[in-house]
């Protein structure tokens, strides 16, 4: 079994710009995907999500996501307090 591994979008924007190279140099898409160490269905998937982005679109996904994770961070620890609170409210504590 092969081990996966999540690519961050500025290594999967840099692997779209080398592969790009690599097809104008007559390259096949599986020849491509070998020399990248991806399977072809993500090369077509990284095409279709990230092919058109700019660096400025790249920098704010990234701040996107990271507000993301803290807010749904923030709503974890928010139902964690409001379930600690619910119980002492019933006596269980």
């Amino acid at each position: 079994m092969v081990k996966r591994r999540r690519h961050t979008p500025e290594q999967i924007i840099r692997k779209l710009r080398e592969a790009e190279r690599l097809k104008s140099d007559g390259k096949t898409v599986g020849a491509i995907c070998q020399a990248l160490a991806i399977s072809e269905q993500t090369y077509h998937r990284w095409r279709n999500a990230y092919g058109a982005m700019t660096d400025s679109e790249i920098r704010r996904l990234k701040a996107l996501e990271e507000e993301n994770r803290r807010l749904k961070k923030l709503v974890a620890d928010q139902a964690l307090d409001n379930q600690i609170l619910r119980e002492v409210a019933e006596g269980k504590w």
